[in-house]
C-alpha cells in the first residue's frame, strides 16, 4: 500500500529537522508519497525537497503565542488538502498546532522530541503539563526517542499509547573518521594536528548547556595548557556565547565554527565529542559522533544513558548543570588519546548495532501502517475526492 504521509516540524534546524530528513528518505525509497509542512528558512525545507518530498509553507513561530491560533488554522487546511494516511508532528509547537488543527480526524503521531515541560519553569511549565495531559487524547501514538522520555511523560501523569523508537543515525554519511581522515580535517580546518580537542556540536541555547561547558574550560585547560575547545553551532544564543569567550582567561583556546552544514570534518578532527545538555528526549549529535568512532562525554539526560554503550556509562556521564564534575571527566578522557581511539571504535560499533537509521525508518514504518489499517472512513466521505497537490 502505497502510503501518503504529512510530517509536520516547527524546527526547521538542528536535529528535528535531521530526524524528519531522514524519515522522508527512508520512505521516499520505500515508495510512499511524502509531504512536509515547515516555516521557510533554515535547513529542512531544501533538505526534504532534495529528498524527494512535497514542501508545504507553513509560517509558525517557535514558540506558543498570539499567532497559534491562526497557525492552527492554516495547518488545517494544509491537512485537509493533503489528506494522509498519516499525520507525523515534530516537536512541541508543531505537537500544539498539529493537534488543534487535526483533533483526531486522522492518524496522527506526535514525537515531542523532549518535553516542553522540561524546558520551562514555573506558570508557563505548568500550562504546558496541563496541555500534554488533555492533548494525547488527539494522538493515536505518543513516539518517544528514549524509554526514558516515556517514563517522564507517564511520572507527569500523561495517559498516552507510547511507542518508543530510539534515534538513529545513517552509517553510510557518518563513517568512521581514520587518523588519516583527522589529519586531513585538522589541515583544512586549520586545527594543530598535535594539540587535543573537544568539539561541541549543538545549537547554541540554553538546552544545549555551552555555558556550563565555558565555565568547565578554564579547569581543563589548567590541566590540559594544549588543548583547544571548538563549539559548532548556530542559534539564539550566540551573542552571549561569544561574549563568554572573550570573557574566558587568556589563552581560552575556545574556537566559534558557527553554524555548519555538515558537522563530519569537525567529527573527524575531534578527539573528544562533548554535549552537556540541560534536557533532550535522545539527542543526534552524540549517535552522529559515535557513527564517526569518535567518543562522548554526555549530561545523564533522557537519552543520554540510552545510546551509550554501557560500559562507557560510568566515564561518559556526568550530571547536567555541574562544571566541575564536567571538567573532571574531559581533562580524564581529553588527555589520553590512546583511550580515546578505545572508546571511540567501541562506539562505532555499538551505534551500527543499535541506532542504525534503516532500523528506525522500518519501525516507524510499522507504527504508521498499524494506524493507517485501523481507519474506517465514514460512508458520507467514502466518495470524496481529496485534493492532491
Amino acid at each position: 500500500m502505497q502510503m501518503t504521509i504529512l510530517h509536520v516540524s516547527q524546527p526547521v534546524d538542528g536535529g528535528v529537522a535531521r530526524v524528519v530528513v531522514d524519515l522522508v528518505k527512508g520512505q521516499r525509497e520505500a515508495g510512499c508519497r511524502v509531504l512536509v509542512a515547515c516555516p521557510p528558512g533554515g535547513r529542512l525545507t531544501a533538505e526534504a525537497l532534495a529528498a524527494g518530498a512535497r514542501v508545504l509553507e507553513w509560517p509558525a513561530e517557535r514558540s506558543p503565542g498570539p499567532s497559534t491560533a491562526a497557525e492552527s488554522l492554516r495547518l488545517r487546511r494544509i491537512v485537509r488538502g493533503a489528506a494522509p494516511d498519516v499525520l507525523h508532528l515534530h516537536s512541541a509547537k508543531a505537537g500544539l498546532a498539529g493537534r488543534l488543527a487535526a483533533r483526531g480526524s486522522v492518524p496522527t503521531v506526535f514525537q515531542p522530541h523532549a518535553w516542553s515541560f522540561a524546558a520551562v519553569e514555573g506558570r508557563l511549565a505548568e500550562a504546558s503539563l496541563r496541555w500534554e495531559r488533555f492533548a494525547t487524547r488527539w494522538a493515536d501514538r505518543v513516539l518517544c526517542v528514549s524509554e526514558q522520555e516515556r517514563a517522564d511523560g507517564v511520572a507527569a501523569g500523561l495517559e498516552a499509547r507510547w511507542q518508543v523508537v530510539p534515534n538513529g543515525v545513517d552509517l553510510r554519511h557518518f563513517a568512521p573518521a581514520d587518523s588519516a581522515a583527522r589529519r586531513h580535517a585538522r589541515m583544512v580546518l586549520g586545527l594543530d594536528q598535535a594539540a587535543p580537542l573537544a568539539v561541541c556540536v549543538g545549537r547554541l541555547c540554553r538546552q544545549k548547556g555551552q555555558d556550563v561547558l565555558l565555565d568547565a574550560w578554564p579547569r581543563v585547560v589548567g590541566r590540559i595548557p594544549g588543548a583547544r575547545l571548538a563549539l559548532v553551532g548556530g542559534g539564539p544564543d550566540a551573542a552571549a556565547v561569544a561574549e563568554r569567550v572573550r570573557a574566558l582567561p587568556e589563552p581560552s583556546r575556545v574556537r566559534l565554527a558557527g553554524d555548519v552544514p555538515d558537522p563530519r570534518p569537525w567529527l573527524a578532527a575531534a578527539d573528544l565529542v562533548v554535549l552537556p545538555s540541560r534536557w533532550e528526549g535522545m539527542a543526534l549529535a552524540p549517535l552522529e559522533a559515535m557513527a564517526a568512532a569518535r567518543p562522548v562525554l554526555l549530561t545523564d539526560v533522557p537519552g543520554a544513558r540510552e545510546c551509550l554503550p554501557p560500559a562507557h556509562r560510568p566515564v561518559a556521564l556526568v550530571a547536567p548543570g555541574d562544571p566541575v564534575a564536567l571538567a573532571e571527566r574531559m581533562s580524564g578522557i581529553l588527555g589520553d588519546r590512546i583511550e580515546c581511539e578505545r572508546l571511540g571504535a567501541a562506539a562505532r560499533e555499538h551505534v551500527s548495532e543499535h541506532h542504525d537509521i534503516r532500523g528506525v525508518i522500518t519501525q516507524v514504518d510499522g507504527l504508521y501502517r498499524a494506524l493507517a489499517r485501523r481507519v474506517e472512513v465514514p460512508a458520507s466521505r467514502g466518495s470524496r475526492v481529496p485534493q492532491r497537490f
